[in-house]
């Protein structure tokens, strides 16, 4: 019997119709990277020191230039590994005092060959031309681990909304479910640039966390739904190109644009504009039928053709959908985990989902600490996603799923340690070498949101894709800990661990079965035959095309 597929190739595939809401859905992919990366500039950490009261006079009145002033006034300043000294200690010292020496302003504090050192209790000094929560907020040193958690909530966010979000897609409908996370997003990205004070810019934060992931898969899964098969995989990985795009983009308004609250506006208020997509995108057939709502899937339909300048053949003018009532499944999760061929894709899955995230944004956040001018080295590493895309597809139809998910995996974590290895005076290089491990993650990122489709039997496949992917969240949410924390010890140890988490991600893709033409899985049973079979019978489910002549024949 027809399906809505077969449908769609007389009224088109992918013509003008769905390239036009292909168009408006991938600005709405890439207004999500300020979210998930903008940490990057929203929350960049300059070089900082105490303010010491006094010393700004004293330099002026004995004609010290900027690096005679830092070596006077600032402990163990240039001093190679004690950085935190410098930053999180000041003298204990009233600069204000006469008779300081020019040549040697301390001689006359020392005790016992040390001046005493205290705390940065009169703020600090930030080696930066704009702001960010940091500078304002003073999250450094002991307070550093903040920047940390304002990472982490939206993450947060990202984990307890997308269950949500997907729900309200699943129930009321992919174009409801678009504009309501729209306007909610906007509204609390315009919060968080207005939040008086650090535990608000948190909440608020937390809130587009809440929302904006959502939105993001909601409208994956329009453009998927609009689209017939042999587009689906384009437009899935065009989709993501998007999100690269929008790398480029924040990184261009970050440069011109260098204070966050005025940057996260500039990058929150275009999302009103998305509000029009009330009358640009349609909703998605498929799911009006699931609904059994076959009258407003028709009109859509007719839609379709119309714009595309398709007609639709007679024979399926009058058609009624009616859902195939053989076996009603229904979806549990303990399904992900009953038997063992589900049970080890589905925790092989949640261990990439939890990789890709950490190395993803954790690369992110460590360029961000490494050195360098961060508009450039942010710019050369979002570059190297567009290659990404372009491997994959010349390798998924080609080669196969399984060996290039893996060598990406094995490349972002041999990269990882080969940057560790480098030294700081060679940062070009640092930089180069790091752009092959974005790639590499990059790949394995996007391979794992279609694999994770193909291994799951179609009445879990929701419930299996929400499940692995909580614990892309999962790894956002450790990412900054890693990343911050570990950087403390040693500036090159997050990237350590960035290796080993890459490199046992490899090997576990390799212990999945090949899904390269192979039929989507409908049972459990069909899973636990996916390693020995080559090919399985499809099966038709979801919809019967009647007309009242095909009823008679």
């Amino acid at each position: 019997m027809p399906t809505f597929d077969d449908i769609l190739e007389h009224i088109g595939e992918f013509d003008l119709f769905q390239k036009r809401a292909f168009f408006i859905l991938c600005l709405l992919s890439a207004a999500f990277t300020p979210i998930y990366v903008g940490v990057f500039f929203l929350g960049f950490t300059p070089e900082h020191r105490c303010l010491s009261p006094g010393v700004v006079e004293l330099s002026s009145r004995c004609g010290w230039n900027l690096e005679e002033e830092l070596n006077y006034t600032v402990p163990q300043w240039g001093i190679q590994g004690e950085s935190s000294t410098s930053r999180c200690r000041r003298f204990d010292v009233d600069w204000n005092t006469t008779g300081i020496s020019c040549s040697n302003p301390l001689e006359n504090f020392t005790s016992q060959s040390r001046v005493p050192l205290t705390l940065c209790k009169d703020g600090w000094v930030y080696d930066s031309p704009g702001t960010s929560i940091v500078t304002e907020f003073n999250l450094v040193c002991d307070d550093s681990w903040k920047l940390d958690l304002f990472q982490s909530c939206v993450n947060a966010g990202f984990l307890l909304g997308s269950v949500n979000i997907g729900y309200i897609a699943d129930r009321f409908g992919r174009k409801l479910c678009i504009l309501i996370t729209i306007i909610a997003n906007a509204i609390s990205g315009i919060l968080v640039a207005l939040a008086p004070t650090y535990l608000w810019v948190m909440i608020f934060r937390f809130l587009q966390g809440l929302v904006s992931k959502g939105s993001w898969t909601a409208g994956y899964i329009l453009i998927t739904e609009i689209v017939g098969p042999s587009y689906r995989k384009t437009v899935g990985i065009l989709y993501q190109v998007a999100f690269t795009v929008g790398l480029i983009v924040l990184d261009a308004v970050a440069y011109v644009i260098p204070h966050w609250r005025w940057l996260q506006l500039a990058v929150t208020l275009p999302g009103f504009l998305f509000l029009f997509n009330y009358w640009c995108l349609p909703e998605s057939p498929r799911w009006l039928i699931s609904q059994r709502r076959n009258e407003k899937a028709m009109k859509i339909v007719h839609n379709i053709a119309q714009k595309n300048g398709k007609k639709l053949p007679v024979h399926l003018e009058n058609i009624s959908f009616e859902e195939e009532h053989c076996e009603e499944l229904r979806p549990s999760p303990v399904d992900l985990i009953r038997t063992p061929q589900m049970r080890k894709h589905t925790f092989i899955l949640m261990y990439n989902w939890f990789a890709g995230s950490v190395l993803y944004q954790g690369l992110i956040m460590h360029m961000g600490i490494a050195g360098g001018i961060i508009y450039l080295d942010f710019f050369y590493t979002a570059l190297v996603e567009f290659p990404a895309a372009l491997i994959i597809f010349l390798t998924i139809n080609r080669i196969g799923r399984r060996y290039p998910w893996a060598a990406a995996n094995f490349v972002a974590g041999a990269a990882c340690l080969i940057t560790a290895l480098i030294p700081e005076d060679i940062h070009w290089l640092k930089v180069a070498v790091a752009c092959i491990g974005r790639m590499g993650i990059t790949i394995s990122f996007e391979m794992v949101c279609f694999v994770n489709v193909e291994l799951y039997p179609t009445f879990v496949r929701n419930l299996g894709v929400t499940v692995c992917s909580a614990l892309c969240d999962v790894g956002g949410i450790v990412a900054p800990f890693i990343v911050y924390r570990l950087a403390e010890i040693w500036h090159e140890l997050p990237l350590v661990v960035f290796t080993a988490v890459g490199l046992i991600a490899g090997v576990l893709v390799l212990l999945l079965p090949e899904t390269k033409g192979r039929v989507l899985p409908e049972t459990i049973q069909d899973v636990e035959n996916l390693c020995r079979q080559g090919s399985h019978e499809e099966k038709n489910i979801c919809l019967h095309v009647q007309t009242s002549e095909a009823a008679h024949s």
